[in-house]
């Protein structure tokens, strides 16, 4: 609810993010080629026909560039980009205002393999904050990100869900990816004043579509 000055992205990700990088690290590397598959096959005459192979593409990415500006034009969203790192106690920091919203520098850049994530408030000091209305973001909507490289990162919202704080989808948020994608964060659902945050928190995924 507006009126409460209070951070609303309390995430413990020190440990978090240790133990999503030893699950990852499980799961890298090639298997070792099974026996029966080191077998030569035999040449193929020179009269038959051999289909053509399928491609598949990469991908898309671009190199690391600090982001400077996020605009959601479905909600009319247009901020600048602080940085925002961990807090002695692990938890994400957050702008010290309602605006703007910042990007987590522990993360990949948006547009970079992986999940960047950018945060701000839904309210701050009686007023609304820079992603007030981020619950209303649709599935199909587009994020945008200039970098201070010159390029903009064009993202396609897949999902947007709200979470109660003590179930946050932390590996979906956090967790590696084989593609760009962007995690959009704030506080969400009802404001317990006696703990004075807000009890969840509304989470926009997508995935980079297009560079410019």
């Amino acid at each position: 609810m507006p009126g409460r000055p209070q951070p609303c992205l309390r995430r413990r990700l020190a440990a978090a993010a240790l133990a999503l990088g030893l699950l990852s690290l499980a799961g890298c590397g090639d298997a070792a080629t099974p026996a029966a598959a080191q077998v030569t096959a035999s040449p193929v005459p020179a009269t038959a026909s051999v289909a053509p192979s399928t491609a598949v593409a990469a991908p898309l990415v671009m190199a690391a560039a600090r982001p400077v500006r996020v605009r959601i034009p479905a909600i009319g969203v247009d901020s600048d980009l602080m940085d925002l790192g961990l807090q002695d106690d692990g938890t994400l920091e957050v702008p010290p205002d309602g605006f703007p919203a910042g990007w987590f520098t522990g993360a990949p850049t948006p547009g970079e393999q992986g999940p960047a994530v950018i945060a701000g408030h839904v309210d701050w000091a009686g007023a609304p904050g820079v992603f007030a209305a981020l619950r209303d973001v649709a599935a199909g909507d587009e994020i945008t990100v200039s970098r201070a490289d010159g390029s903009t990162a064009v993202f396609r919202v897949t999902e947007v869900g709200q979470y109660d704080k003590d179930a946050f989808p932390t590996a979906a948020v956090y967790g590696d990816l084989d593609h760009a994608g962007l995690r959009v964060i704030t506080c969400g659902g009802e404001f317990d004043d006696a703990a004075q945050s807000y009890l969840d928190n509304t989470v926009v995924f997508a995935d980079l579509v297009a560079s410019a």
